[in-house]
């Protein structure tokens, strides 16, 4: 045979199948190919929703509308640099969700080396406006707890009616659970000693359970980071829950992390550091 024998072949060949598959097409009722479109779309539809609309639909309410909140009578912010000029007079007097802002934890110190540049300007405000307050350090698993204990204790001064310090953790970095845990453990003792008082432990939920969920963090107050939930998975006991990071409040422009106190204003206040005796 010929190439061009061999060609016309060819062709005759692919309409004679392109031919057939329209004629299969054609004796298939309409109403079963519309059937089969509308399975797909529906599987689509799911797969969409679960994979891109689902696990952040609490997150996309937050920001498009109003931040569910808790059940609590006692509420409060925590800040940093990010928030920039605050306008204490504003804040003083601000509402979340019809109670005052009752206290605020502020950011001091990141590793050993890192110092939060509106720390001392917050602080201040705090005491001045009648808002308790608190200090945190932003755990680095880079380099000892030991030394960035000392660092914080170093560059941080609490007073009576301050809250407890806090750690704020975070990250694994290259660290194994035995090693996290120790690290974050040499910082909290060597914290307690110095201000003479329990420090509080901030981690998210799953962090928590993940990672720091053994016996020896139950006796450090617990500040759990869980967002865009109506009700707490965590079943263990907690002081302070975060329950949204896109928080609204007058005084800080754009969003700012909010939290409620697990009780009563009496309560929080007994949480605080006492005048040596």
């Amino acid at each position: 045979m010929t190439a061009t024998r061999r060609t016309t072949a060819k062709r005759k060949s692919t309409k004679s199948k392109k031919g057939t598959r329209r004629n299969l097409l054609r004796r298939v009722p309409s109403y079963v190919l519309w059937l089969a479109l509308g399975f797909i779309a529906i599987i689509y539809i799911t797969f969409f929703y679960k994979t891109f609309v689902g696990p952040y639909s609490f997150r996309w309410k937050a920001i498009f509308s109003q931040v569910t909140y808790p059940k609590g009578t006692v509420r409060g912010l925590d800040i940093s640099h990010y928030q920039g000029e605050i306008d204490w007079n504003k804040l003083r007097n601000a509402q979340i969700q019809g109670t005052p802002v009752s206290f605020i934890f502020v950011k001091a110190t990141e590793g050993t080396n890192i110092w939060d540049e509106n720390f001392n300007q917050n602080f201040h405000n705090a005491r001045k406006n009648d808002i308790v307050r608190g200090a945190y350090h932003y755990f680095s698993p880079y380099t000892s707890g030991k030394a960035q204990a000392k660092y914080f204790c170093k560059m941080v001064q609490l007073e009576e009616n301050d809250l407890p310090p806090v750690l704020d953790v975070e990250e694994m970095g290259k660290c194994t659970t035995a090693q996290l845990q120790r690290e974050v453990l040499n910082w909290m003792k060597i914290v307690e000693k110095h201000y003479g008082i329990t420090p509080i432990l901030y981690t998210g939920y799953k962090f928590r359970t993940s990672y720091l969920n053994t016996p020896e963090f139950d006796k450090y107050p617990y500040w759990i980071a869980h967002y865009y939930v109506d009700s707490l998975e965590y079943k263990g006991d907690w002081a302070f829950w975060q329950h949204t990071d896109v928080g609204k409040v007058d005084g800080i422009k754009g969003n700012v992390d909010i939290n409620v106190f697990k009780g009563d204003y009496q309560d929080l206040m007994d949480m605080t550091i006492k005048e040596e005796e």
